[in-house]
Order: C-alpha cells, then structure tokens, then sequence
C-alpha cells in the first residue's frame, strides 16, 4: 500500500506559536537575525514600514559583479533591508547624504593580535574603527600565555562597536614543555570546545614545525565544526608545505614572494596579505598581479602585528587598500578583498563583507575610493565615527586579574646572572647567534667574541653583536635563556620588554650585563612594557599594566609615550630598527627559522630542540700566528645555510675575526 508523505494539514498545528531555532555554533550564530527582524526588514523593503536611516543618493560598490551602481541604503534597525535606486522611497525619519561618494562595507581584519598594538579591544575599536575596520578575526594567544581561557574571553568582547570574531589560540603554550614553559596551560579539550562555538571563526595559527596528534585533534576538532584553520607557513615548501597544508590549513599570511603566494593558492589557501608594523607584504605580493589571475578572488588583508602608533599614522585595513591600489591592483579587487572575499571565506557573509539585504548596516561612506578614508562609519546601523574621530567612548572594564602580572626574581636584578662564559683558559669562544631581517625571521650565524678579565664574553658593537635574554616572568624563578642578536645597532644602553613571543616572557637585548640588569630593574619598577635604558638611566617607557602586553591607558597617551620611547632608542641608544620593540618581542618565536630564544634557551627551529649558545670547537683555538696566516678555526656550528651576507663577515672560514 502507498503510503501518504504529504505534510501534516496546518489545521493540525499550533496557531502563533513559532518554531524554535535549533542550537548552532555556526560561526556568528549568536549574532544572528530575528524572527522579528527579519519580519519587519521585509515590510521596510516593501515600503509598509518606515526605514530608520537611509543612506541617499551614494554611488554603492557592489562587489559581487564588480559593479559601481547609483543607489540608496535603506537601514531598519541593525540591518540594510534594501539597496533601491535613488529616491525610490520617501523622506525618512533620519538620512545621510553621499551625493558624488562612495558606500563601501566595513573593511575586515583577517588576523591580527590585538595584544600587540598594545591597547585592550575597546581602545583598538576608537583607533581603528574611524578609519574603516569595523571586523577584526583576533588571535588572543599573548594574553592567553599569561592567563588561558579568561584571558582570551576578555580579548574576545568588547561593548564598543568592533566585531571580534575569535582565532583560538591553537597551543598554550605554544610550544612543547623541552624548549618552553610559558606562564599558564591551556589543554586540548578546552581548546577544542573554544573553536566549536558560534564567537570563533578559525582555529589560530600553529607551529608549522609541529605536527604531532594533538594538533591533529585541534585541527580535526575545528573543521568538524565548520570553521577554518589558520595557518603560518614560514618559508615551508615541498613536503613539509604539503604535511603542513594536509592538516586542513585554511590560509597563510607569511607569504610574500609571487611564486610562494602561487603555491599556497594551488593548495586551497586564503592569501591574507599581511602589513604590520615590522614588515609588509604589500609591495612584494603586489609585484607581479597578472600571474595570479582567479587566484586574486583568494586574497584578503591582515594587519597581524601592528602597533598603536602605525595605526594610528599609517591606518589599519584602510592603508592595505591604498598601497595595494598604489602598486597597481584594480580598486573593486582591493576592496573586494578588504570585504567580501574575507567575508567569504570565512563563513560570515551572512552578517557583513556586502552592502546588500540582511545583511548588518556596517558601512563606509568615502570621497573616493584610492585615498579609502571614510568621512563616515556607520555600524549596526548607527553613526559611530566622522572624519576620523570616534563619536563613542570606551567603556570597557578592564578585570583586576589582568593586573599586576610581572613576577621576576631578584636574581635578575644583578648583571652577574647574564655572564655567559668562555671556555677554561680562552681568551675568546665561538657563539651561535642571530641575525634579525624581515621583522620576525631570523638568520643563523656563528662569530668569535673576546672575554673579559673574568672570562665573560662580551658583546661586539661594532659588528653589532649584542647579548639578548629572556627571562622568566610569571612564576619567579631562575629560568632564563641567553643568546646573541644582530640587527638592532644599539651602541650604547639596552631595551626591554614583557611581550616576547609567544610566551610573553621579559626579553632584554643589550650592549652589556650590566645594562641588561639594569632593564630589568626598571621593567620592575613599571610593571611591565617597554624601557630603554642607558647608563642606570631610563631614557623611555610605555607601561603596559594588562598581562604585561596591554595598556589600561587611552590610545593617545599610548601612542605619544611609544613614539618617545622609541626616539631614545634611535636617538641615544644607536638604534636602527623602526619598531625595536615589536622585533624585540619576536626573538622568543620558535616557529620560524632559523633559531629562537625562549627562558629554556636557544631553539633550532626546524629540530624544535635546544642547542649550545658557546660551540665547542673541534680543534684548539688557532694561535695568534695562525690566525695572522688565515688558518681557518674549525666550529660545531648549527647554522642551516651559510648563503647569507652575514655569514661572510662572520664565518670562521671566510672572516676571522
């Protein structure tokens, strides 16, 4: 017998009772349209309610086919219910004129570390938001290191009109317990709970070197869910790009030549064009925009690392659509990606990346389209910023558990706690060191350093060889790694500071122990944040009271005292960088080649294991008649390459020193 599968009569249902919405961690479903927003958004398009705000007669970029359209916004409540041709609909209760401008949606940010801009979320949104960023996807793995889980829920939220959408931290800490302790732990099954709710888009980046079960579960764990795997690809290529692509890594942010960027999109990967305060991708992924072809509907923007004070003179997503338009890429690609292709690809399309219906009434109003400054932002519907000031103010709370984080022993108090010391009877030794470039990567090299009549050895500013230490910060012990850097070109003093990556964890880089000590006083005295120090003299500060990595501060007294700060670095100290800091903080990253430093010592990156700051040598030291007869001395030395510059100035076979 056929059985009937025709619905039930609606006689038989319930009147007036709507139906209930299922659970969901869709990613945004807590941010999500009502029945009864939805109900009146399609009675405002109709014309049978009145709007709340209509946006009149701007020209509208509608950047799924690419089109410049003359067109009104009609906004009811947080929402756009229609884009209509001019005037098509009465005088509303409330209108903004756009006569001869632009209406943009809100540019997106598709990764970025809040912590180190070095303000807390509600700061960041009265920086970032006048200038066009009304979306950020944040990775809070700084304050995360410092606290876990309640840290990252407080970088997580804030009550100005920013959208957060979380990366959880994809390890705390981020390393293994042989070569990193951190200041907390976070385990895999919180972790993997975290990247299944509705406020996460993404599982944050993770070590590419580090491919063991746990981060399988955390990868597993996020694309079950539905959310994508964010990805740091270092310079990777071959098999390890392809083990490191089949854990369902969504994106990568770290490429930058055209033939590497080719590589990933062949493998599926979002580009997220990366301009921070250390580095730029731009000019570089920009070169050569024709031999991207499709590819460049898989391109969005990123600010990754970036300070307060760049944002504020350089801007936020705003300045990668300018310098991308400036190198050449056409205008609706640039703000497609600074929109919809991020939009897109991260599954929250639904809520913003498009000025079309249903969507929220997050939008840029601009003169024109290559300067991408808007002279109004509007959020959920509302009014929120003009001519680049904030017309809201901060009010988040910041919790007292974040206060008070720095937990230094006195040990490190005193200069003799760094002395690193030759060999018995040598006059000089042979160090492993690095060599800073592109902000966070690091060359290995290996150079000869004298001793003093102690039989410490002794920094070379002449060949701008400088002692670097990270030291442990949160539970007061005596761990502390010690290594030698080149690149800063300090020739007097020290600087200091407690937003080492990734454990967060006090790194000083100085000219001597002593000055290094005296760093140390002085992070002490403040709390935490940056110093700069000469003499027993601090020179500069920016306190930076939450986890050590933030400031409770507005942003423009941050801004103010990071540009002092940095003046005394370049000014007195000798330096050379343009964010000593930030690149400061990036020594203790061990997830880039070639070494790193973390309070357990120096890192091989691509082992993932410890190795000697002094090489032991394979023959004795030559005697001064030998080395005036050019006999090379014989090293263990650990550098993966000796291709680069630095190595014809230090290697024992081409320079003596």
């Amino acid at each position: 017998m056929k059985r009937d599968h025709s619905p039930e009569p609606l006689k038989a249902r319930k009147k007036d009772v709507a139906p209930p919405f299922h659970p969901s961690n869709a990613t945004g479903s807590h941010l999500t349209i009502t029945v009864d927003e939805l109900m009146n958004l399609r009675l405002v398009a109709l014309g049978a309610e009145p709007p709340t705000l209509v946006i009149r007669g701007g020209l509208v970029l509608c950047l799924h086919t690419g089109e410049i359209l003359p067109r009104d916004v009609v906004i009811a409540g947080r929402h756009i219910a229609a884009i209509t041709p001019w005037d098509h609909f009465p005088i509303a209760v409330d209108e903004i004129s756009a006569r001869g401008k632009y209406v943009s949606p809100g540019f997106i940010d598709t990764h970025i570390h809040v912590e180190y801009t070095k303000l807390i979320p509600g700061e960041l949104a009265r920086l970032s938001v006048p200038r066009g960023t009304t979306t950020i996807l944040a990775d809070a793995n700084c304050i995360a290191n410092v606290f876990g889980g309640r840290g990252m829920d407080f970088m997580g939220e804030t009550s100005t009109p920013l959208r957060i959408f979380r990366q959880v931290s994809h390890k705390i800490p981020g390393n293994g317990p042989n070569i990193e302790l951190g200041g907390t732990s976070i385990d895999t099954t919180e972790l993997c709970e975290r990247v299944s709710q509705s406020n996460a888009a993404t599982l944050g980046e993770s070590n590419p070197f580090s491919l063991d079960l746990a981060s399988a579960q955390k990868q597993a764990a996020a694309l079950h869910a539905g959310k994508r795997v964010t990805g740091h690809t270092a310079l990777l290529e071959n098999e390890p790009l392809w083990a490191y692509a089949a854990g369902g890594i969504g994106d990568d942010h770290n490429a930058h030549r055209p033939e590497d960027v080719i590589d990933r999109l062949r493998l599926g990967m979002m580009l997220t064009v990366m301009s921070g305060s250390m580095n730029s991708n731009i000019a570089s992924v920009f070169n050569d925009i024709s031999s991207y072809k499709e590819g460049l509907n898989h391109f969005s923007f990123c600010a990754d690392d970036k300070l307060a004070e760049d944002l504020d003179s350089e801007g936020h997503i705003d300045h990668h659509v300018r310098e991308a338009i400036r190198f050449g890429l056409d205008k609706m690609k640039a703000y497609r990606m600074a929109t919809l292709n991020a939009a897109q690809y991260y599954r929250i399309d639904h809520l913003v990346g498009s000025v079309t219906p249903a969507k929220f009434a997050d939008l840029l109003i601009l003169d024109n389209l290559e300067n991408a400054r808007p002279s109004i932002v509007i959020v959920n519907g509302k009014l929120v910023a003009r001519d680049n000031e904030a017309l809201f103010t901060n009010t988040d709370i910041v919790p007292a558990f974040t206060l008070n984080s720095i937990h230094i022993d006195p040990h490190f108090l005193s200069a003799s706690a760094f002395y690193v010391k030759a060999p018995p009877g040598k006059a000089s030794s042979w160090i492993q060191g690095m060599e800073m470039y592109d902000g966070y990567f690091k060359r290995a090299f290996h150079a000869l350093l004298n001793s003093d009549s102690t039989g410490s050895l002794i920094c070379d500013t002449n060949r701008d060889i400088l002692k670097v230490v990270v030291i442990d910060r949160h539970h007061t012990t005596r761990n502390c790694g010690i290594g030698y850097v080149r690149g800063f070109g300090l020739q007097r003093g020290a600087i200091a500071c407690t937003t080492n990556c990734e454990n967060q964890n006090l790194v000083v880089v100085g000219t001597s122990d002593e000055e290094i000590a005296s760093a140390v006083n002085e992070i002490v005295s403040c709390g935490g944040g940056f110093v700069a120090v000469c003499k027993g003299k601090l020179l500069g500060s920016v306190k930076l009271d939450v986890a050590g990595c933030m400031s409770s501060q507005p942003w423009e007294i941050v801004r103010d005292d990071s540009i002092a700060c940095d003046n005394a670095v370049r000014n007195v100290l000798g330096g050379k960088l343009k964010s000593p800091f930030m690149i400061a903080s990036f020594i203790g990253l061990v997830a880039v080649p070639d070494l790193g430093l973390t309070e357990l010592g120096l890192v091989d990156c691509k082992t993932q294991g410890l190795m000697n700051v002094v090489l032991t040598e394979e023959e004795a030291v030559a005697r001064e008649a030998e080395i005036a007869s050019a006999r090379p001395v014989k090293i263990c030395c650990r550098c993966p390459s000796h291709a680069h510059d630095v190595h014809r100035m230090m290697d024992s076979m081409t320079a003596l020193a």
